[in-house]
């Protein structure tokens, strides 16, 4: 090998960077969900909305050098409960954005919402400031389900909030959850039922588990064995497909053209910078990628912000490693991604896996040629083992972890959506 060969393949080439998404973490919520581990905080007395809205331009501000030049190619508001804000705040804070960076023309815009927090008025505030698609935490219809989840809203209320969300917007997901306390794959068809007959063009189904540092870790409630969950699961997916929703990506359903683009950049290995406590980024340059956490708890990151200086830390992605959130990414999606993608998202000729592909694909869990690679319907329904394959030896032998904490509702997190 060469030297020059060998020294490209030590760290990362691009030929252009990827696609720059902006990710906006607000952290407030109402009330603590008891399955939430996200950081979000519960609020107690009046938010300091206006503080934040500063605090989030500083952060932007900090960010400019790393990111000049580019422009964000989606927007996305998370929480927490971002619709607590009001919209005169949403749209001050994506005036900063518009004055600092262009976005693409004709950006997805989503802001997350709560039906608990659900007002006409401000749902069309949020329109005029220039969200263009709202994701709506319903989690269930199901009045008895929403109990047992902790929810602030009701089955009625969810219900009204849907129907304005899809009359507003137009571009609406519903986040729902299954594999519920008592869940049955009856009442599993039953929420499919009530989510359809909004016709929204795009639905999340997340499984609930239970994940340490929660309150249902603590208080566990009873839940479905798996072999029940598979069947709740496949009624699932079998309600979607007849009403013409493709299973596009592990959790993520939707009508041809309403993929939600702004996660499919992250499933695709694109870059985004996150804003806000507890926000995470990852950012390629010419010869590195770099993964940033801002600081998480709001009085701190408030701080922090204030005086540029909102990061908690910031690493660059060793080489061995780089190859594996790739595919704990790209391996979410049903159909995969060209196998040119590999080299264009990460720097390194995808024979950096070369052999963990042969692995994997010996397994039948993958499947590749000289266009795409895909999980194959094995490597679906065992995902968590695909994604293992590619993980260094290292982390293969318990020496730790380095699975990325992600944004929104994200790579390696097909769990319960956290509003």
């Amino acid at each position: 090998m060469s030297a020059v060969v060998g020294e490209a393949l030590l760290s990362p080439h691009f030929a252009a960077l990827p696609p720059l998404a902006l990710y906006i973490h607000i952290p407030w919520c109402l009330r603590k969900c008891p399955y939430c581990d996200f950081n979000s905080h519960e609020r107690h007395g009046e938010i300091p909305e206006a503080a934040y809205v500063e605090a989030l331009t500083a952060d932007l501000e900090f960010a400019l050098p790393a990111v000049w030049g580019r422009r964000f190619v989606s927007v996305f508001f998370g929480g927490g409960t971002p619709s607590l804000f009001s919209a005169a705040a949403i749209d001050a804070v994506l005036a900063a954005v518009r004055a600092r960076l262009p976005v693409s023309p004709g950006a997805e815009i989503t802001l997350e919402a709560n039906p608990g927090t659900f007002e006409q008025e401000k749902f069309r505030g949020y329109r005029d400031a220039g969200i263009n698609r709202l994701s709506l935490g319903v989690q269930s219809f199901d009045a008895r389900s929403l109990s047992a989840l902790g929810r602030v809203h009701d089955d009625r209320e969810a219900r009204a909030a849907a129907a304005a969300a899809i009359d507003i917007f137009g571009n609406v997901n519903f986040d729902l959850m299954y594999a519920l306390p008592g869940q049955m794959p009856a009442d599993a068809r039953a929420d499919v039922a009530a989510a359809l007959s909004f016709a929204p063009p795009h639905l999340s189904f997340y499984h609930l588990t239970i994940e340490p540092n929660t309150l249902f870790h603590r208080h566990p409630p009873t839940l479905p064995d798996d072999e029940a969950s598979a069947d709740i699961e496949d009624a699932i997916e079998g309600e979607l497909a007849a009403a013409g929703y493709a299973h596009y990506e592990t959790s993520a359903h939707a009508k041809a053209g309403f993929e939600c683009r702004h996660n499919l950049n992250y499933w695709r290995f694109g870059d985004y910078l996150g804003i806000g406590a507890g926000a995470h980024s990852k950012l390629s340059f010419p010869d590195r990628v770099v993964r940033q956490v801002r600081y998480k708890q709001p009085d701190q990151y408030l701080r922090e912000a204030a005086g540029a200086a909102p990061l908690l830390e910031e690493r660059e992605i060793a080489r061995n490693e780089i190859g594996f959130e790739f595919m704990l990414n790209a391996l979410r999606l049903t159909d995969g991604v060209p196998v040119s993608l590999f080299a264009e998202r990460t720097g390194f000729p995808l024979s950096l896996v070369q052999e963990e592909l042969a692995q994997a694909e010996a397994r039948g869990l993958v499947e590749i040629d000289h266009l795409r690679l895909r999980p194959t319907a094995l490597g679906r329904r065992f995902l968590n083992d695909a994604q293992t394959m590619f993980l260094p030896a290292t982390r293969r032998s318990g020496e730790g972890s380095i699975l990325p904490r992600m944004p929104a509702r994200s790579p390696g997190d097909a769990r319960s959506s956290r509003r």
